[in-house]
């Protein structure tokens, strides 16, 4: 058995994230729950640390969660059970606003908790092999808060075929429905998402992308007014930033901007 829910390093300004429970495909329980969230918030802190990826080892990314963990938690009160469930819904949350761009590299199937883990990532890869999908309506449970993310992700229709079906579809499918991002083959997983990384390490400020993500998922909760009122003010907030002044200024200059 795993002695390390997850193992973390580093590599060239990329923070990995690798689940290492490969004996329970990967599922997610308390403890691998808990150890992604820590490692994201110290990667967080990490100024060499620009973007994140998501990987697993083994053959599947991740089952979603681990069931006989689920059992064990049955016989719990509601307000034991609020308590666990909070803890995953934490970490998607921390994925999902984290200041850090963060790629999900996807070597194997991604089901439930382990497609909404994959899908509330800002990028995925995926193999050509890989399915995805919410298969909790056949076990009797409800892919509760997964559906949140997927909603605003690839909204109402296709969320209800892949809720309310519960079927799992090949990765050329999740991609036509907007799931993931790229299909790419095996051999190449590895090296198309560093690369991707690097290009956006590069070629991008840390300052501007971690603006423009915290946007995205606030203007989707507001008016159409109060949003262009919060889009006007962070453009002005943003004119006056130092990495704002320093990437016209090198344009203006015809200069090489290195982030």
């Amino acid at each position: 058995m795993s002695e390390n829910p997850i193992i973390t390093f580093k590599k060239d300004r990329i923070g990995y994230l690798e689940l290492n429970r490969p004996e329970k495909r990967n599922a997610l329980n308390a403890e691998m729950v808990e150890a992604l969230k820590l490692a994201i918030s110290d990667f967080e802190k990490d100024k060499d640390v620009k973007v994140l990826v998501i990987k697993a080892s083994g053959k599947v990314f991740c089952s979603g969660a681990d069931l006989a963990y689920l059992q064990s938690m049955q016989t719990n009160t509601f307000e034991e059970n609020l308590e666990d469930s909070n803890n995953l819904k934490d970490l998607f949350y921390r994925i999902y606003t984290s200041p850090k761009v963060i790629i999900a590299q996807i070597q194997g199937h991604a089901i439930a908790g382990g497609c909404g883990l994959a899908m509330v990532c800002d990028f995925s890869f995926a193999v050509p092999d890989a399915k995805f999908g919410y298969t909790e309506v056949k076990i009797g449970f409800v892919p509760a808060i997964v559906k949140v993310f997927l909603l605003r992700k690839i909204g109402e229709g296709k969320s209800k075929q892949l809720l309310l079906d519960g079927d799992l579809i090949e990765a050329k499918e999740a991609q036509s429905m907007g799931l993931i991002n790229w299909v790419v083959e095996a051999e190449e997983l590895e090296q198309k998402v560093y690369s991707y990384a690097q290009k956006l390490i590069k070629q991008n400020s840390d300052q501007s992308m971690a603006l423009t993500k915290e946007m995205i998922g606030r203007v989707q909760e507001q008016t159409l007014e109060e949003g262009l009122d919060y889009a006007a003010a962070m453009n002005a907030r943003a004119r006056g930033s130092e990495d704002c002044k320093k990437g016209i200024a090198a344009f203006l200059n015809k200069e090489t901007i290195s982030w």
